[in-house]
């Protein structure tokens, strides 16, 4: 009887329910991702222009909405690597490598990107994003000292460099030339390895702040040495710069989720993705790509410093040359689960939603394939990507996503329900530095402070105003008391010549300048002017964005 009952109750449940359709089976949604590189094509320069480098980029929202700290994404930047006379290190990776974007590791993060510095020491066991940002702990440093503070007019975050909330198109200029701020000598913290001469400093160009920000210490390039005596001689602290670098935006991971219909075809949905658009369809991205020679910056600093004329600060023409575009670029934007093989994951058909353009000589961008590319109900100086993409195979050609309609994607799927809202997740950690009266932090100390800004992504940071000689990085920085009040005057020398709000880098041609978010411009207290600078000693979460 069991047997027979088994057999007869799918008859009678079938005869109960004749007529009716039965409801299809939802296939299962799965977690995707979508990553790879925007590529420009930059025409090269001569090897002698190896002393820095600076462009234009757009800074604007990549996602709609914040999706989460595995969302990790570079706008357009460069990776600034050592020149060498003949073949590079074997086995060695370093460079400067920031730029805008948002990174896992982010703590207070919104839609608008930030700034980090990016040193990559040896194989990336030392990383210096900013003053007191970096790899390591505070109890092994591998980095957190490697940033020196400049300007005393700009506070830098933990967390990295704000922009004004809401930035949206607008062009952000920086880029790195060296200075004369150290001499170069013969051993390292007590060795006799090398330490190179070459202070890597950040220059900011935006509408409300110009000029130099901060540097990297020779020494956190030159201690790898110590551990390994081969690496002497070979990195940014005593190394020109190639001039010849690549321009990209690296994306590591965007959301994504796919899904098959009940035929087997695969379709996909991204998080909304956003370019900037101006009123003709066309996007400018990155702008005025320069290459310096000591003759920029170098040589008149220098003279300065050992009792010649001052230096204006502002580049000289004679000592820059500009990289030409000519509307070459390509994409390696994949759509993939995460567990697949990078040979196996299917491209976006980029080529289907812009063409590269060259506005002019020495600018980059897109003209969108329009209504595929439409733009953003919420945000009309923003034009969005397709949300949903279908798998098309082309015979002997590869497989590429290719962007449809919502309408065209097949209801079973299940993609129509999906969204890409900012998830809840837990109150980020403060930044915490050392506090112990016997640290670096303490002893000196600061000479004012402590002080609070109160940010645009909802942070507060805690400063104060050290003597630019007694800020911990210099502290730490394989200096002699001597050789810091040396720099110490020299700096004093930089803070009253060279002020904020006229030029350094060339201005842009075309476009408009981004703000900093405002709170980072900063006034030092009276009888601190020249010769101090605001260090951030903590960082915390105040309330949400």
């Amino acid at each position: 009887m069991r047997l027979l009952s088994v057999i007869l109750l799918p008859l009678c449940h079938a005869i109960l329910f004749a007529g009716e359709v039965p409801a299809p089976v939802q296939p299962a949604l799965q977690p995707a991702e979508m990553a790879g590189y925007l590529l420009v094509g930059v025409d090269k320069v001569a090897e002698r222009w190896n002393a820095g480098f600076s462009l234009y980029v757009a800074a604007w929202p990549l996602l709609r909405h914040y999706p989460g700290h595995r969302f990790q994404s570079g706008l357009f930047g460069t990776w600034m690597h050592p020149q060498y006379d003949g073949p590079a290190p074997a086995n060695l990776y370093t460079d400067i490598e920031g730029g805008l974007g948002w990174w896992r590791d982010t703590r207070f993060p919104t839609e608008t990107p930030k700034f980090i510095m990016g040193g990559v020491g040896p194989n990336f066991h030392d990383i210096a994003n900013g003053p007191a940002h970096g790899a390591g702990s505070w109890a092994q440093p591998r980095g957190l000292y490697g940033v020196a503070q400049l300007s005393p007019w700009l506070l830098f975050p933990i967390d990295g460099l704000n922009l004004k909330q809401g930035t949206c198109g607008e062009l952000f200029g920086y880029g790195y030339l060296t200075l004369p701020l150290l001499p170069a000598k013969d051993s390292t913290n007590g060795t006799s390895l090398p330490t190179g001469g070459n202070s890597w400093t950040l220059f900011l160009a935006t509408r409300t702040f110009k000029g130099p920000v901060a540097f990297f210490t020779p020494y956190f390039w030159s201690h790898s040495s110590e551990a390994d005596a081969a690496l002497a001689g070979t990195l940014l602290d005593s190394r020109p710069c190639g001039p010849n670098r690549p321009l990209q935006m690296e994306t590591q991971y965007i959301p994504s989720v796919q899904a098959v219909d009940a035929t087997g075809e695969t379709y996909a949905r991204i998080a909304p993705v956003r370019f900037p658009v101006s009123s003709d369809g066309t996007s400018v991205l990155v702008h005025r790509i320069t290459a310096y020679s000591s003759a920029a910056l170098w040589d008149a600093t220098k003279a300065w410093f050992e009792g010649g004329a001052p230096a204006s600060g502002a580049i000289d023409p004679a000592g820059a040359v500009g990289h030409a575009l000519r509307g070459q670029g390509g994409a390696t934007w994949r759509i993939a689960l995460p567990a697949t093989a990078k040979e196996q994951r299917v491209a976006l058909a980029w080529t289907s939603l812009a063409t590269a353009i060259a506005p002019d000589a020495h600018t980059f961008g897109y003209r969108w394939s329009m209504p595929l590319v439409a733009p953003a109900m919420d945000a009309p100086s923003l034009v969005q990507l397709p949300e949903y993409y279908h798998v098309v195979h082309g015979g002997a050609a590869k497989p590429q996503w290719v962007g449809v309609r919502a309408q065209d994607v097949p209801p079973e799927t299940g993609l129509a329900g999906v969204s890409f809202e900012r998830p809840s997740e837990k109150r980020p950690e403060p930044y915490l530095t050392p506090d112990d009266a016997g640290s670096c932090w303490r002893t000196p100390g600061p000479s004012a402070g402590p002080f609070q800004a109160h940010l645009g992504d909802g942070s507060v940071v805690t400063y104060s105003w050290y003597r630019f000689a007694d800020q911990p990085a210099l502290l730490n920085a394989d200096l002699t008391e001597r050789e810091r009040e040396a720099l110490q005057l020299r700096v004093v020398k930089l803070h009253r010549a060279w002020t904020r709000e006229r030029d350094y880098l060339a201005p842009p041609t075309c476009g408009t300048l981004a703000d900093l978010d405002p709170a980072l411009l900063v006034t030092p207290p009276q009888g601190l002017e020249a010769g101090y600078v605001p260090i951030a000693t903590r960082q915390e979460w105040e309330h949400a964005p």
